[in-house]
């Protein structure tokens, strides 16, 4: 089996130094200018969250080089587990989110990661993650293979009576419902989604695409709605994208946190992921 390396890195925000992202690298040890997989974790989620250090493992035995990190808006401080960040996840936004993108790609651009080829990179994201993906790589257009699970296809999924709710109050609660903690987003997250409609339009960030994409999402998912998968499918150009329906699939392909053995729909996303990589960016 392939020995692998794993080098953590920090960094924070010059003008905002409170604004920290927290990442890791995972690639094989031997690693000579190994192409990236630059990892988007969802909403509420986290880089060692459930399925993604199996996710990273897989990429990096595979040849790749995964390059996973917690947004600054995340609220994972730096034990890497718990919400104990409130305050950043509650100024959080769309755009803070891709400038965290911008940042980490930007380092390694630089080829601040030994071993990396910045040249040749992939993206995969899961849930939010995946459409934040879509939008900074239709952005960047440089990407050479793409993978997203339980992807979101618009930013705006809230109705009218909790936005109105919203902006009457400031904040709006969100609910963990795994740690029963209570946490909340400013009215900025609001605001930011709707100064900003047209950058943020994840189905027309997908016409932009060239790269070969890959859109997973179980039919059973119970936080995206599984027609987002068409919906994003049909909004590439012709010949980019392909479509993967999971039966049974959740929103997680039964991934919980801790972590345990991969139920047969997570087998069939990460098999699918690491033979896309494989095909398109090796």
């Amino acid at each position: 089996m392939t020995s692998l390396h794993e080098e953590p890195f920090t960094f924070a925000y010059e003008d905002e130094p409170a604004r920290i992202v927290r990442g890791r690298v995972t690639r094989p040890v031997d690693a000579e200018g190994a192409p990236f997989v630059l990892v988007l974790h969802g909403f509420k989620g986290f880089m060692d969250w459930g399925f993604f250090p199996e996710l990273a493992r897989r990429l990096a035995r595979a040849g790749f080089a995964a390059v996973a990190f917690n947004t600054s808006g995340s609220g994972i401080g730096p034990d890497l587990a718990n919400f104990t960040e409130e305050a950043a996840f509650a100024r959080d936004t769309v755009t803070r989110q891709l400038e965290d993108v911008d940042r980490v790609r930007a380092r390694i651009d630089a080829g601040a990661f030994a071993g990396v080829d910045p040249a040749r990179g992939g993206l995969f994201g899961h849930s939010r993650g995946g459409g934040i993906g879509l939008l900074h790589a239709a952005e960047r257009g440089d990407y050479r293979a793409i993978v997203t699970w339980a992807a979101i296809d618009t930013v705006h999924r809230w109705d009218a009576a909790t936005c109105a709710e919203w902006r009457r109050v400031g904040h709006v609660p969100v609910v963990n419902a795994r740690t029963g903690q209570t946490l909340r987003m400013n009215l900025g997250a609001l605001e930011d989604l709707e100064r900003n409609r047209e950058r943020f339009d994840i189905e027309a960030a997908c016409g932009r695409l060239r790269a070969p994409t890959l859109v997973c999402h179980g039919d059973r998912d119970e936080a995206v709605d599984f027609r987002a998968l068409q919906r994003l499918v049909d909004a590439l150009p012709p010949g980019v994208g392909r479509g993967l329906p999971v039966a049974g699939g959740g929103h997680t392909f039964g991934a919980r946190h801790p972590p345990q053995e991969p139920t047969p729909e997570l087998e069939q996303v990460l098999g699918a992921t690491t033979d896309w990589f494989r095909s398109h960016l090796a």
